[in-house]
């Protein structure tokens, strides 16, 4: 379920992007869960219309998703099937990270890769030939040309997996069959939505929606697209990015299924996470052994890849001696190892705390554990800035231990007054992040002291999104003081205002930045 803040934060990145009505839909969806229109017309009191509208800007720009769900019916009655609107929660939070997956495909490809990725970020969902549109002009050479070279790079950023078709606009959720239902009945469940929690029925509608491996990523070049533009109107006075938009979503009225003719394409938000997410491992290795386990960590990274189909990955592909030494001289520093270096510093990465597991001879990456690890380095950062040095020991020390420790043990252990261990431990206990049992033998009364992680990792999520609202309300704040100025004019004394509004609003951005990674740590990976 999404946190109280996460919901309020989610509403806030849809209220600055579409509008306060497209937001007012979206808090309905994100505290209700998935509803029909009539019950969202009913409550939101907007009218059919507005709202049918809203969700047509949610689903042009990925944040929801329509599906049919199969109900039973009443006694002696025959199964309904019902529309329901789902809204995106992770899409929706994706949506500040726009300028992290552009880095990461300037990194790799030319800066046509690039344009054409923002273009897509900017509208959304396109076609082949919407995209192009707003490439004719801009591009060099003779119009063949601008084609041919836009759809080379189209088909570059699809084999990467940055682009991929879009969802099944309406997938079908059958009920159970006999077999699958058999174990709900015993459990006294009278329809399919009583076993399928909101989460697992946010995962079961993706899943269905997800065209077929073999079709998600294939791109055809077609030498026609375009061909015919170059007979059209130029005189029309509508702007070619809302002539796009609008394009786009004729093709997804009601939710409906869109025109078989046309394939609309999106950016695959899962590959930039799961590359955001291998960055953060290698940063977390690097962190705790060094460059060169880091090194080797990313060749192992490089190796398993492809085997890799979904962001949250337990683990990688086994990997032999040969196979990661072959990846690792690949880069500059790697081709200065020889094998048996690569071999110890894998025995390193496989020491505590464990990255990789040896299975058989073979290395795996267990990215579970580092993951878990980054997660436990972030509390203790938090935990330091918060409460101070000796909490951060005496937490370092409970979170080890997994166990119900005593004050006096904790006093010992980290050489602090009985007293003031008391006196910081309570703190922490009141600020949630860790558990006391009181344990009473006779006249004695002993406090003792643990850290939970699982329900610790929830509260500082939440208190992550509750940050990040607040730092997007001040940079909107700085950014509104920024206009202000620039309506005065920057002449004179404001032009020292305003330049130390801009240094405020970059600090404020950086701040947001930062902290998104750390949400990323505990929601996306």
């Amino acid at each position: 379920m999404v946190s109280q803040y996460g919901i309020k934060y989610a509403v806030h990145i849809i209220t600055n992007h579409f509008g306060p009505l497209v937001a007012k839909v979206c808090d309905c969806l994100l505290k209700k869960g998935p509803l029909p229109l009539r019950e969202i017309v009913r409550y939101t009191e907007l009218s059919e219309t507005l709202v049918r509208n809203c969700l047509l800007v949610l689903i042009q720009h990925n944040c929801l998703q329509p599906f049919l769900l199969e109900e039973e019916g009443g006694f002696g009655e025959v199964n309904k099937v019902s529309s329901l609107y789902m809204v995106l929660f992770d899409n929706v939070l994706h949506r500040v990270r726009f300028s992290k997956f552009m880095a990461i495909v300037s990194q790799e490809f030319d800066k046509l890769c690039v344009d054409l990725i923002e273009t897509l970020l900017q509208h959304g969902r396109l076609s082949a030939e919407q995209i192009f549109d707003g490439f004719r002009d801009s591009t060099e050479g003779s119009s063949s040309g601008r084609v041919e070279a836009l759809q080379e790079n189209m088909h570059k950023l699809v084999k990467a997996r940055y682009v991929e078709r879009c969802p099944i606009s309406e997938p079908f959720l059958a009920l159970p069959s006999e077999e699958e239902a058999a174990p709900v009945r015993r459990r006294g469940a009278k329809s399919a939505k009583a076993f399928l929690e909101l989460e697992t029925l946010e995962q079961c509608v993706l899943v269905a929606a997800v065209p077929p491996e073999g079709m998600r990523f294939l791109f055809e070049l077609n030498p026609e697209i375009g061909a015919d533009r170059d007979k059209v109107e130029n005189n029309s006075s509508s702007n070619t990015g809302d002539k796009r938009k609008l394009d786009a979503l004729d093709s997804n009225i009601d939710g409906g299924v869109a025109d078989k003719q046309v394939v609309l394409w999106r950016v695959n938000f899962e590959e930039f996470i799961r590359r955001l997410r291998h960055k953060i491992c290698i940063e977390t290795v690097r962190a705790r052994l060094d460059d060169e386990a880091a090194t080797v960590f990313t060749a192992m990274l490089d190796a398993s890849r492809s085997e890799e189909k979904k962001i949250k990955t337990a683990s990688s592909v086994p990997l032999s001696e040969n196979s990661i030494y072959a990846e690792v001289i690949k880069s500059e520093k790697g081709r200065n190892m020889t094998l048996d270096y690569v071999i110890s510093v894998l025995v390193g990465l496989s020491s505590s705390p464990p990255f990789v597991r040896v299975v058989d001879n073979s290395y795996i990456i267990d990215f579970k554990h580092t993951i878990e690890v980054a997660q436990t380095d972030e509390v203790e950062s938090i935990v330091y800035k918060k409460y101070g040095k000796d909490a951060y020991r005496m937490f370092r020390l409970l979170s080890k231990a997994g166990r119900l420790l005593e004050t006096d043990k904790i006093s010992d252990s980290i050489f602090l007054e009985k007293k003031e261990t008391a006196n910081i431990l309570s703190k922490m206990w009141q600020g949630d992040y860790l558990q006391m049992e009181k344990l009473i033998a006779g006249p004695t009364q002993f406090l003792l002291w643990k850290v939970n992680m699982m329900n610790l990792r929830e509260r500082v999520l939440d208190d992550m999104f509750h940050a990040a609202l607040n730092l997007s309300l001040r940079v909107a704040y700085e950014l509104e003081q920024q206009k202000e100025i620039l309506h005065l004019g920057v002449d004179g004394p404001m032009k020292e205002k305003y330049e130390k509004l801009k240094k405020v609003r970059f600090l404020l951005e950086s701040s947001r930045m930062k902290l998104d990674d750390a949400i990323m740590i505990f929601h996306d990976f």
